[in-house]
């Protein structure tokens, strides 16, 4: 296949310059029904990034840990070089479900993530889920610790508010914040994304195809293997996919009439947002990584946009993003350091 163009940007103000379109990693190894082929991964890594998508995301909680002995394995032989590497700790698994950012944790999760990448730095390491029992200003100075000590490049956070991101960015800068944004999921929109641009935040935005139901719409639901978790969301129940389906139904239109897909086009309206934002569609399946790269073919006028956003309202779409006991950043905020005793 000829190299195709994928632009790159920089990524927040701290230095980082990544592929304007990443690849998210997760469904690889975990959430999304049983493992893929090792084999067939590796080569659609290899695929992306002789594509131009070398932002590469993961965590150790994929699998868990399986997803980044995955991306470990696809990045020897002077692979690594070519890549933006971001992995996440903080959420843990063993019988039940835990978030943990305290110091020890911080720095043990990092390690473990090293060993099995390969790799003696990460560019990119996000807390996954911000551990609400201590200040986020404890977490972050271990992660700058992390970053003195270069075992790690860039600190970001996922799924944190605005007011954690302020106190955490204060203690060390934040390079980006990962989020999930998408015509279906807008509600960062309110005061996440201004405050990341107020600070000079880069903005990672997973899900960008509401976890594949721009591809599909419902249909989606026939397709999911046993164990996807996805058949457990709030916003594939029946109850609510009845009326979520109207949203994909306009999409659909809009895409007849642009000549592309209505995945693409999902994906097009978030690489509209800015040059500050750089979407990670997950897929495990080469001719799809094609069609998302393709996404970035897709010029839309400010009519256009306003046409979805005007269709993708608050109440276009019925549903929680996640089911209980799966924190967002609506419950992020942590205690004061004043407060702090250790």
């Amino acid at each position: 296949m000829p190299k195709r163009a994928v632009p790159r940007i920089k990524l927040g103000s701290q230095g980082i310059e990544v592929s304007a379109q990443g690849l998210g990693c997760m469904g690889m190894s975990a959430f999304y029904g049983a493992p893929k082929p090792e084999p067939d991964m590796i080569k659609l890594i290899h695929h992306a990034i002789n594509s131009g998508v070398t932002f590469l995301d993961t965590s150790d909680i994929y699998g868990p840990k399986t997803n980044e002995i995955l991306l470990g394995k696809a990045l020897k032989d002077g692979v690594r070089e070519k890549v933006e590497l971001a992995t996440k700790f903080g959420i843990r698994y063993d019988g039940v479900r835990e978030v943990r950012g305290d110091p020890e944790y911080v720095r043990s999760a990092c390690e473990a993530s090293l060993e099995r990448l390969g790799v003696a730095c990460i560019d990119l390491y996000y807390q996954h889920r911000i551990d609400t029992r201590l200040p986020i200003e404890i977490t972050m100075g271990e992660l700058k610790k992390l970053v003195e000590e270069g075992k790690i490049k860039y600190v970001g956070l996922s799924e944190a508010s605005a007011s954690t991101i302020r106190r955490a960015h204060s203690v060390h800068p934040i390079t980006a914040v990962q989020l999930e944004w998408s015509l279906w999921s807008r509600d960062v929109e309110e005061d996440i994304i201004p405050t990341c641009r107020e600070l000079g935040i880069g903005i990672v935005a997973y899900s960008p195809l509401g976890r594949g139901f721009f591809s599909s719409g419902p249909k989606l639901l026939e397709k999911l293997e046993e164990g996807d978790f996805r058949k457990y969301l709030p916003r594939f129940q029946p109850e609510n996919l009845e009326h979520n389906k109207i949203l994909y139904e306009r999409v659909n239109e809009i895409a007849a009439k642009k000549g592309c897909t209505p995945s693409q086009l999902a994906l097009a309206w978030v690489h509209h947002q800015g040059n500050d934002v750089v979407p990670i569609p997950g897929t495990t399946k080469i001719e799809n990584l094609e069609q998302n790269i393709k996404a970035l073919s897709v010029k839309l006028t400010p009519e256009e946009m306003a046409e979805l956003e005007s269709i993708a309202s608050a109440d276009s779409v019925k549903g929680a993003r996640y089911g209980a006991g799966l924190t967002t950043y609506a419950e992020s905020d942590t205690p004061p350091l004043s407060s702090w005793k250790a």
